[in-house]
């Protein structure tokens, strides 16, 4: 009986300090992904709008795929065709 009562106490604690809760409105702001611009790209994982293809893209991926030199100057001039 005493082995189960401490067995109970001891979950109860474990899954007691599994609930984090959410993240404060203060702290989302500096989370990775957490950003979005006016189109919905999170800039802070590195992608960008572009209107050519209608979506986010990763300018260095587009560039590898499409052939172009990975610069930003490149990417718009791709992407603002």
């Amino acid at each position: 009986m005493k082995f189960s009562l401490i067995t109970i106490l001891m979950i109860s604690v474990c899954l007691g300090g599994c609930s984090a809760g959410d993240v404060p409105a203060s702290n989302k702001q500096g989370l990775t992904g957490a950003d979005r611009d006016q189109h919905g790209c999170i800039p802070s994982a590195g992608y960008q709008w572009c209107a050519l293809t209608n979506q986010c893209e990763r300018p260095w991926q587009l560039a590898k795929a499409k052939g172009f030199d990975n610069s930003q100057e490149q990417f718009q001039l791709y992407c603002n065709q």
